[in-house]
């Protein structure tokens, strides 16, 4: 079962990851990266893109991971990239609110890939 559930978290970042490239302001929105008016720079359009593809290959790794190691690997790399977003971004705000949804928020995926990494440990794997 911990094994259906790192892939599941690992299918949801495709999913959100693509609709990111797709959609940029649904990252840029939250993260205080729009204009006033809603809409998303061609250079912020960018940076939200990368981050999608970045973070759509380590989804994909996850899902598609031959062995447990190789799936706690990717999930680790997830974690990884999903805390330094939290501080990265976090820290970028002016606004203690946003700074504080942010780090809950990429905190929480940093977290949750962090304990499905770690459930994967020495135990039998479905």
């Amino acid at each position: 079962m911990r094994d259906h559930m790192a892939r599941a978290l690992g299918a949801a970042t495709v999913l959100y990851s693509a609709a990111i490239m797709i959609r940029p302001r649904w990252l840029a929105g939250p993260c205080g990266l729009a204009e006033t008016d809603g809409s998303v720079s061609a250079a912020t359009a960018v940076l939200v893109r990368a981050i999608g593809a970045r973070d759509t290959a380590l989804g994909a790794a996850i899902v598609f991971a031959p062995t447990p190691a190789a799936r706690r690997t990717a999930l680790w790399c997830r974690a990884a990239a999903d805390l330094s977003d939290a501080v990265l971004f976090g820290a970028a705000q002016q606004d203690p609110a946003r700074r504080a949804k942010i780090a809950a928020v990429a905190g929480g995926w940093a977290a949750l890939n962090a304990a499905a990494a770690q459930s994967l440990t020495g135990r039998p794997h479905s």
